[in-house]
């Protein structure tokens, strides 16, 4: 086990609120154990919940860079990987043929100029034409990074294959080069918003943590945090609203992200307690579907649980 800066998962979790983040204990184990263990954390659970979040503040709580690659349809190795730079091979093949041209002089035929110019090919698959995508950057850090692997779920299973080899050995393996080892392996976050199942392989090689919506005693303590200076009563209000728009059935229920700016909104605005128009007027910062919205201000009267 490696040493690391935090003793245990409490002081951990200390300073992921002391970074603006509030983890529950289980989160702060499970965190606290891929640091020690050195080993990647995939984190699922729904959309805004604060998955993302977490990889910032464990950044920042243990002061290393974050090196993000967001997942996406098609994202591929040369995106995600490395790629090599023609352009500039191909510029430097043009800058070196009064070179080559010298060297190829004496050769009498074409098989002798080939073999004259054999050795010289390696140059132009070096480390100085490579391109470095986010993975190939974290590996090669002169200090260890958080290295966040964003909505894994949203590329292609057979992406997932690319990435076996750095979650298992943290290296990968070029071709050309060979395999390139991290001097300092990074904490790798991988996050899933459980559009598809992840793969076997992939489980394997990470812990393994599930984020969900939190109890509303929780939620009002992540609002309270990350909106210095709400009404203790206000968020009370919010956050019992909020946990009842959960249970009535919506398209898309308000995140915890979708919370904290709503919350944001009512404090920019001057309320200190929730009433049927403030609401109304500002449901589109917390729900993002006009079926939603329409739904929620039919019924508003009953949703809005009465003020504390």
């Amino acid at each position: 086990m490696r040493a690391v800066l935090f003793p245990t998962a409490a002081s951990l979790a200390q300073a992921l609120e002391s970074s603006g983040y509030l983890a529950d204990a289980a989160l702060a184990l499970a965190a606290w154990l891929a640091l020690c263990l050195e080993r990647p954390l995939l984190v699922e659970g729904p959309a805004g919940v604060g998955k993302t979040d977490l990889a910032r503040a464990l950044a920042t709580a243990s002061s290393r860079e974050l090196v993000r690659l967001q997942c996406y349809e098609g994202l591929d190795e040369a995106k995600a990987l490395y790629e090599w730079n023609y352009g500039k091979q191909m510029l430097y093949a043009q800058l070196l043929r009064d070179a080559v041209a010298a060297r190829t002089s004496d050769a009498a035929t074409l098989g002798e100029a080939v073999d004259l110019v054999a050795g010289a090919d390696d140059v132009f698959f070096s480390r100085r034409f490579l391109v470095e995508r986010p993975i190939l950057h974290a590996l090669t850090r002169e200090e260890p990074v958080v290295l966040l692997i964003d909505e894994v779920d949203r590329a292609e299973p057979e992406f997932e294959a690319l990435l076996l080899e750095v979650l298992a050995e943290g290296q990968i393996t070029i071709p050309e080069l060979g395999p390139i080892r991290a001097a300092h392996p990074p904490l790798v976050v991988l996050t899933s918003n459980g559009s598809r199942e992840m793969s076997d392989a992939l489980r394997r090689r990470c812990l393994h943590a599930f984020v969900d919506y939190p109890p509303p005693s929780r939620e009002r303590a992540i609002i309270e945090l990350r909106v210095p200076g709400i009404a203790a009563d206000l968020a009370d209000h919010l956050t019992a609203f909020v946990e009842r728009l959960r249970a009535s059935g919506l398209r898309k229920p308000p995140s915890v992200a979708e919370a904290i700016d709503w919350a944001r909104s009512l404090v920019t605005l001057g309320a200190s307690a929730l009433d049927p128009q403030t609401v109304e007027a500002t449901l589109g910062v917390l729900l993002k579907h006009a079926e939603d919205r329409g739904q929620v201000a039919s019924k508003l009267g009953d949703l809005l649980p009465p003020k504390p």
